[in-house]
Parts: C-alpha cells; sequence; structure tokens
C-alpha cells in the first residue's frame, strides 16, 4: 500500500496523509451485493440524541462481504479490488465459475485474475480459505471463526493476521494481532494472507472537515467542561482534571474491563500483556 502527503496548498492539507488507493481497481461497486443502510445520527427511536459526537457524514451503501467462505471447492477469479467505506480494509469482488458473484476481505498482495478457492483440500495458499488443521505452522491467517459455520469473527482489520503457532488435540493455538496466545477449534476455518491495507493507521486526516465527512462530528474534552456535565470538569483555570475517566466516572487507564468468569477465558493461554492465565 502506498500513501500520499499532499503539498501544505491550504491549512487542511499541510498535515493531511492520505490514502493512494494504488491496489483500488474499481469505483462501482457490484450492484446485487450492495444494501441500504439508514443512518441513525445517534438517535434512538424517539429521534432523541443517544450517542453524542454523531451525525451529518456522505452517504454509503453496505457491501454483502462472505465472511462463511463457505463455497466449497468452487473456483472464484478476483475480478476487482474495491474500497468498502464500512470498514478498514480492502474488498475484492470474485466471480466463480457457476456465475454467482461475492466480496471477500481482500489479502494484501492480492491481485486481479488470482484464483482463490474455499474447501477441507485446498492447498493453503493466499486468498484460499481452509480448516485450521490443514495449515501448516507458521501461517499467517485472518477472517477466523469462532465456531465452526459461523463465519469469520477474529483478525479482520486492515494490516492484521495472526499467526498459527501449535496444534493441540481439538485446537489450535493462534498469537493475535494484540500478542495474545488463544485457542481456537481446529476445525474452524481460515483465510490465508494479511489484510489488505496495511498503512491505514498512518493516514493522517488534516483537518476535522474530515471527520465530519464520515459521520464522526466533534469532541469536546471533559476537562474544559462544568463540574455537572463532567467528573473531570471545573477548577480555576487550565486546571488539570485528575484521574482521566469517563463522564460517568469510569477510569481510562488500568481498570479491567473485561467480565470475570468469562467463558472463554480458558481458551486463552496468554494475555497481550506476556501475563499467563492460570489453570
Amino acid at each position: 500500500m502506498a500513501l500520499r502527503k499532499y503539498k501544505p496548498v491550504t491549512a487542511g492539507t499541510r498535515w493531511r496523509i492520505g490514502n493512494a488507493y494504488a491496489e483500488i481497481t474499481e469505483d462501482v461497486p457490484e450492484k446485487s451485493l450492495v444494501e441500504k443502510v439508514k443512518s441513525t445520527a445517534g438517535r434512538n427511536f424517539q429521534g432523541r440524541r443517544s450517542m453524542r459526537y454523531m451525525g451529518g457524514g456522505h452517504k454509503r451503501m453496505y457491501r454483502i462481504i462472505d465472511f462463511k467462505r463457505n463455497k466449497k471447492e468452487v473456483p472464484g477469479t478476483v475480478a476487482s479490488i474495491e474500497y468498502d467505506p464500512y470498514r478498514t480494509a480492502f474488498i475484492a469482488l470474485l466471480h466463480y465459475t457457476d456465475g454467482e458473484k461475492r466480496y471477500i476481505l481482500a489479502p494484501q498482495g492480492l491481485q486481479v485474475g488470482a484464483i482463490v478457492l474455499a474447501g477441507d483440500n485446498v492447498v493453503p495458499e493466499l486468498g484460499n480459505a481452509l480448516q485450521l488443521k490443514n495449515m501448516p505452522l507458521g501461517t499467517n491467517v485472518h477472517n477466523i471463526e469462532m465456531q465452526p459455520g459461523q463465519g469469520g469473527k477474529l483478525v479482520r482489520s486492515a494490516g492484521t493476521s495472526a499467526q498459527l503457532t501449535n496444534k493441540e488435540d481439538k485446537y489450535a493455538v493462534l498469537k493475535m494481532p494484540s500478542g495474545e496466545l488463544r485457542k481456537v477449534l481446529i476445525n474452524c476455518y481460515a483465510t490465508v494472507g494479511v489484510v489488505s491495507n496495511s498503512d491505514h493507521s498512518l493516514q493522517s486526516m488534516g483537518k476535522a472537515g474530515r471527520n465530519v465527512w464520515k459521520g464522526i462530528r466533534p469532541r469536546n474534552r471533559g476537562v474544559a467542561m462544568n463540574p455537572v456535565d463532567h467528573p473531570m470538569g471545573g477548577g480555576e483555570g487550565k486546571a488539570s482534571g485528575g484521574q482521566p475517566r469517563s463522564r460517568n466516572g469510569q477510569y481510562s487507564r488500568g481498570l479491567k474491563t473485561r467480565t470475570k468468569g468469562k467463558g472463554s477465558d480458558k481458551l486463552i493461554i496468554q494475555r497481550k500483556n506476556g501475563k499467563k492465565l492460570s489453570k
């Protein structure tokens, strides 16, 4: 992926670093694979604001993505690599030999004209989807199922991948992008490769207006509010707000928010901080 750094011809382009979209080959989405999504602008069914800092933004059409990869043993040809406004990664349009068309998450390096497959006896090559038990150790994967047939839930963001490190009986051990070591059922499907658009996190909007186009309104700081509006508000002059916390008082640093005794705790071998969980 390539980034584009803009010349400071205006105040908005002085700090802007945008995506060059060099991998994109098609601007218009497949009409049969898009559907309307009504924007709520942060309002509930009564029309009252229930989420702050949301509103406006450009209209978007939702692209229907095949996360299940359940079209087994049917070759699909990559027709185009496209932009998806609802996710950070790029998507690939597949034309299957039986005439069906589907979108999948595009792995890094997937080219137009490439052939991809999904199935139990598929070679673990870029873009192919197969069970974890049929992949060699060290394979980078994404779009990983948590239950067989459920569809990919893990590792779908731009530039991410998990590494298959071990196979234990009915579980495969994956090193997640966070550094966490986690067990996943070995019969779950995953797609080979790293998710595309790896430089997404290096972009800079350059001005607040670009975030407004995405439906994100300006956000004011808690320390700039009054005590009645925020726990960090008030004080004389530019007083700090003390311990950083949310509007309802929940600490933003150091507070563990994961539910205690969660059922999937037994599948986590090591946390992202390197702490091993007791068995």
